[in-house]
């Protein structure tokens, strides 16, 4: 008979003292109350590579899906200091959790800059509307249709939460286009054909599956729009915050949040046993060299905590300039190699416990390691985007 260790509960207030403990909104009240069950379903996740439907739709109640959709289709028109502070209490139960949660908002903000009648068939009954996205890079074939629509189809990669979708957008190359622009379109869920290929070392739970058109499907031009028009539109300042900034500015922040609750969550499970030990019958100290990994793996986890609510703040209410967005991409970046150095610290001074199957901290190195990879959180391009934009500061 295999014995399972159950994880420790989550409390509801988050770890650290740190900056995020104090921040927040409605969207972080809400999950407040979620930490707990995540956490119970975080070892199966992992090993079901899904989210439970049950799950999946407390996040949606919860309201991660309509964070950034629009007032006038009943949205939250949400902030991004709440979307970071409520993924990162979310993700100290379950990674696969937080990053689903963080990317329904972030693709409902992309949906927003549909045309009014794509945007009305979106969210015909409700804002709370999942949606999966494979945006980056763009794939597949597309044609032109006479009514300024297209007809589609090809293969896209790594489409987190689509099984638990009901629409999907898709980023396709137009030939027509200007350089560096492409095409988005939202196509109904049911139409496109999952595969069965997320077979990943961490963020198991994201079920992110390549999915397919394998015939031409025909998409109206409502669902239809180009990247320029995104652009152009986050431009605008007649718009809520959160749909008058541009992408570079904000698209790392859904991404990194999760780290840091999983920092958080490893941070807690390695340091309990100590704890314990100390507190109980017959307390024993704490040796100095894990004095030394609790005190490095602590203060880099708030260390990332400041750097991304920095970030945060500057996309909720900073001057929107290039020198926003260099430092933005540095921050974030810098705040997710932070919290892999607190969980690689963790896991190396963890022995054998920590490489246990069911271990909350080997869970939390793997999701952490999958989670730096994305090419949003590139180190080395964020560096020189800041070099670009703030080195002529430095010679005044």
């Amino acid at each position: 008979m295999t014995t399972v260790d159950r994880p420790r509960p989550v409390p509801a207030a988050p770890l650290s003292e740190g900056v995020l403990a104090t921040l927040g909104g409605p969207l972080t009240a809400a999950a407040r109350a979620l930490p707990a069950t995540a956490f119970d379903g975080a070892a199966e996740a992992d090993r079901e590579r899904t989210l439970a439907p049950g799950l999946a739709a407390r996040l949606v109640e919860a309201g991660f899906a309509r964070h950034f959709v629009p007032a006038d289709r009943g949205g939250s028109e949400g902030t991004f200091t709440d979307l970071v502070t409520a993924t990162a209490l979310l993700a100290e139960g379950c990674t696969s959790a937080a990053w689903w949660a963080a990317l329904q908002a972030a693709h409902g903000r992309l949906a927003a800059y549909f045309p009014e009648a794509g945007r009305a068939e979106i969210w015909s009954g409700s804002a709370d509307v999942p949606i999966a996205a494979a945006v980056v890079p763009p794939a597949g074939r597309m044609t032109r249709t006479p009514d300024g629509g297209a007809r589609v189809e090809g293969r896209w990669r790594c489409v987190s939460g689509v099984e638990h979708a009901a629409w999907v957008l898709l980023a396709v190359p137009d030939p027509a286009a200007r350089p560096g622009d492409f095409l988005v379109v939202a196509v109904p869920r049911a139409d496109v054909t999952v595969h069965d290929t997320w077979h990943s070392a961490g963020l198991r739970g994201t079920g992110s599956h390549d999915i397919a058109l394998t015939e031409p499907l025909a998409v109206p031009a409502r669902r239809c729009m180009g990247f320029t028009d995104v652009l152009r539109q986050s431009a605008r300042t007649d718009v809520a915050r959160c749909h008058g900034v541009p992408p570079r500015l904000v698209a790392g922040l859904a991404f990194a949040a999760p780290a840091i609750g999983a920092a958080r969550g490893a941070l807690r499970a390695w340091a309990a046993p100590l704890a314990d030990a100390r507190t109980g019958p017959g307390a024993a100290q704490v040796s100095p060299a894990r004095c030394e990994v609790l005190a490095r793996a602590s203060a880099e986890i708030e260390i990332a905590e400041s750097l991304l609510a920095g970030a945060a703040a500057r996309a909720d209410q900073g001057p929107v300039t290039e020198q926003a967005v260099g430092r933005n991409l540095r921050d974030v970046a810098l705040a997710v190699e932070q919290t892999v150095a607190a969980v690689e610290r963790l896991y190396r001074a963890g022995g054998i416990a920590a490489q246990e199957q069911n271990s909350a901290v080997q869970r939390a190195w793997r999701d952490v390691h999958t989670l730096a990879a994305h090419g949003a959180l590139n180190w080395e391009a964020a560096a020189a985007e800041y070099t670009r934009t703030e080195l002529p500061a430095f010679a005044r």
